[in-house]
């Protein structure tokens, strides 16, 4: 199974201490060069302990990096209204034909399934998870929960609510 992580899943799943679900629930999952840099080298520079948990994946072979040059892009993709990762992150997932490929902005989510791509974010990775057995619903809750009252972590608490209300469901 092939999978493509973008940055913002990435960051959000390391913050919260559940990047381990990636290995976990797709085997190796890879990421184009600008969202290392955005994410590890960036984030270092920063102080982020989201960049060194990313590294540390990436150093134990649980996360790939693939090497994409903003020169490759075909004009389809380098001229959209995204940022260098996005772009990198969807041209990598149709030249590998992934599986899944892992985006929590809405304009690259609606990019990504207009060209025939399967997308989740970062609810639809914790919800797998769930539903794997990896994560009980407590779990899940309080991570929701987290992800609701942290600042560094952009996701509506609208959506929040209502993934955990379908999961409360099941």
């Amino acid at each position: 199974m092939t999978v493509v992580v973008n940055s913002g899943p990435l960051m959000a799943l390391a913050k919260l201490g559940l990047l381990d679900l990636l290995p976990r629930l797709y085997g190796q999952v890879i990421l184009p060069t600008a969202v290392f840099v955005e994410v590890v080298v960036r984030g270092r520079e920063r102080g982020h302990s989201d960049a060194f948990l990313v590294q540390l994946a990436i150093q134990h072979g649980k996360l790939k990096v693939v090497d994409v040059n903003d020169g490759d892009l075909p004009s389809d993709i380098h001229d959209l209204p995204l940022d260098a990762g996005e772009k990198q992150a969807l041209y990598l997932a149709q030249g590998t034909k992934a599986d899944l490929t892992l985006f929590d902005d809405e304009k690259v989510r609606d990019e990504a399934k207009a060209r025939g791509l399967s997308v989740k974010g970062t609810l639809g990775v914790i919800a797998e998870a769930y539903d794997a057995g990896l994560l009980g619903f407590n779990d899940v809750e309080n991570t929701i929960e987290a992800i609701i009252d942290r600042e560094d972590i952009w996701i509506s608490e609208e959506l929040c609510r209502r993934v955990l209300s379908k999961l409360k469901d099941r």
